[in-house]
């Protein structure tokens, strides 16, 4: 399961018992990190039963805290991500409403019925993976930049410059 995770760019966070939890965008975040997982996902799944086991896989997507030297990442995607685990059929994989947006086109995926899920005071969305693209996912550009605010500011100030009346033949490199 360790190789299958880091062929698609992600890292196994920890070993609990028979469980693999495993993160993707660390330690940078790529545009196609909920695809990645997917496939990731997609591809345990065909994997377990040559080991004689039925996995469970849930997929959550969102913002993470993490350590420095362990990375140890918390936060309500990674509960979030157990509880769909925990919810999920024997050789199913659960995804959230954020993980299938992300994902979109790249994704086949059925929706299942809202989860009462431990720590969430309302049901929950979800969706059963289906299928997932083997095929890298076209580059998109409406996804949130997480962790680039100075980059972000930067196209905004420049952005702003250019559209200043007049100044748009003042171009200078910084």
């Amino acid at each position: 399961m360790k190789s299958i995770v880091e062929r698609h760019g992600g890292i196994v966070e920890k070993f609990i018992g028979d469980a693999v939890m495993a993160v993707f965008g660390l330690p940078a975040v790529h545009e196609d990190d909920a695809v990645r997982a997917l496939q990731a996902a997609a591809q345990m799944q065909l994997a377990l039963p040559e080991l004689g086991i039925e996995g469970r896989i849930g997929v959550c997507s969102g913002e993470v805290v993490t350590g420095t030297q362990e990375r140890l990442a918390t936060g309500d995607a990674v509960n979030v991500a157990a509880r769909l685990q925990q919810a999920a059929q024997r050789g199913q994989t659960l995804l959230d409403e954020t993980t299938l947006r992300l994902a979109r086109d790249a994704v086949e995926a059925e929706p299942v019925e809202a989860l009462a899920l431990k720590g969430k005071r309302e049901a929950v969305p979800a969706w059963r993976l289906v299928a997932v693209s083997a095929v890298a996912a076209e580059r998109r550009f409406d996804s949130p930049l997480v962790g680039r605010e100075k980059e972000l500011g930067t196209l905004t100030e420049v952005w702003e410059r250019a559209r200043a009346p007049g100044r748009a033949a003042n171009w200078s490199r910084s």
